[in-house]
């Protein structure tokens, strides 16, 4: 009797785990830079924090520089689809599938990380509604530092830059090049550093941390602080996954996405300090725009600015508004 207790008591406990391990939900998330960009680091921490907050009963594997095969403009479809669960997406390259997402993107409407955040506190409930419409709920989203003009020329004045080819990430950045004379150029960032060294571009629109992390110190040797943005990127996760989880685990996520979010705000500045300090000590001569410069730069912005809101729609376009007042 004693012995057939134990076999029942055993049976109990392994059917119990099984249901146990039933519950565990496994997904990807598809991290388009490399594993040491800070959205990379960012969508890592994330990730633990949802396995803490589950209890181990969410477990995301995150893949880092597009190893999954999914990166750019197509990145929104891709989980929309279910093809990648989940993504972190830089929101501009987006912002020809929604274009609300190519708000953080517009050049010289914020240049502090004070303004930055104004600005995405405004514009996060239209975030999610696009979101939405492309069977996707939105989690966080935070900033890259902002984007400076890295080249092998320095620039100092519109001529400088006249038909030079410089790698943007988004559309808002291809205007803004034109409207300064350069020759914007859209490639994958895998492809850039090649395209550096042999010529086919002589530019890259980015940051400070992508120039860290890119070593474009070995093809580049100037970065221009020109503040031109500090574009977000978001992580999503498909709805049908989403709805998928149970309650308890619905709201561990939630809560791993705003303490995410508020990890990679406050360190996105540390991470700019940082790599800056980093590419000086490389040989990179960093330096500030002059007033004539900075005229122009304005002039430029304003161009791809108005033309946004003539494409908004009325919320779209009150957002950009209210915040420029």
């Amino acid at each position: 009797m004693k012995k057939l207790l134990t076999i029942l008591l055993l049976s109990a406990v392994i059917c119990f785990s099984n249901a146990n391990a039933r519950k565990v939900i496994k997904m990807n998330l598809n991290a388009i830079y490399g594993p040491t960009s800070i959205h990379t680091l960012g969508a890592i921490h994330f990730a633990k924090l949802v396995d803490k907050y589950s209890k181990g009963t969410v477990k995301i594997t995150v893949y880092p520089g597009g190893s999954l095969g999914f990166k750019g403009a197509e990145l929104l479809r891709v989980v929309k689809e279910g093809q990648v669960p989940m993504s972190d997406i830089l929101m501009g390259v987006v912002s020809g599938s929604s274009h609300v997402f190519g708000i953080s993107s517009l050049p010289r409407l914020v240049l502090s990380y004070k303004a930055a955040k104004k600005l995405y506190k405004l514009s996060k409930p239209l975030y999610k509604k696009a979101a939405l419409k492309w069977n996707q709920k939105f989690l966080y989203a935070a900033p890259w530092p902002p984007s400076g003009l890295v080249t092998k020329k320095p620039i100092s004045s519109v001529a400088d830059l006249k038909g030079v080819k410089i790698r943007t990430y988004d559309r808002n950045g291809a205007e803004f090049l034109r409207n300064m004379g350069a020759q914007a150029v859209s490639m994958p960032w895998g492809d850039l550093y090649s395209a550096l060294r042999t010529g086919l571009v002589n530019g890259v629109l980015t940051s400070a941390e992508s120039t860290k992390n890119g070593k474009f110190w070995e093809v580049l040797k100037y970065f221009k602080k020109i503040n031109y943005a500090y574009p977000l990127n978001m992580v999503t996760i498909n709805l049908d996954y989403w709805k998928a989880l149970s309650k308890a685990q619905k709201r561990a996520m939630l809560r791993a996405a705003r303490e995410t979010e508020r990890f990679q705000w406050r360190r996105s500045s540390s991470y700019n300090r940082n790599a800056l300090a980093i590419i000086k000590k490389h040989g990179m001569v960093v330096s500030k725009v002059n007033s004539r410069l900075k005229a122009a730069m304005n002039k430029a912005a304003k161009k791809v600015i108005d033309e946004f809101l003539a494409n908004a729609n009325s919320q779209e376009r009150s957002i950009v508004e209210q915040f420029m007042k």
